[in-house]
């Protein structure tokens, strides 16, 4: 039975007076992510009514692409950047389809 592709919501809680720096550095993963092999899907979302809450939605081929993106130079430069202008450290949730 083939492996059904991996779902992954991750959620980053920006500080109120950070909003934008941190916005601008989650769109910057995007591009680089886009063209990762195995994903299928990468959009960040924002909140309408809590602007600090930014959401990544993912779609990957297979856990292990998934873990190549966790590897992924890009995401892992970003972490130091992230971390003085975000509340929290990220939720990452990972999830299978149920049918």
């Amino acid at each position: 039975m083939p492996e059904s592709p991996l779902r992954v919501v991750a959620r980053i809680k920006a500080r109120s007076e950070t909003i934008g720096e941190v916005r601008e550095l989650l769109l910057s993963l995007i591009e680089p992510t886009h063209k990762e092999f195995g994903c299928i899907r990468y959009e960040l979302l924002q909140n309408r009514e809590d602007p600090t809450d930014f959401t990544f939605v993912e779609e990957w081929e297979s856990d292990e692409a998934f873990a190549s993106h966790a590897a992924s130079d890009h995401l892992k430069a970003i972490g130091p950047k992230l971390q003085p202008v975000v509340a929290d450290g990220p939720d990452v949730r990972t999830y299978l389809v149920v049918n």
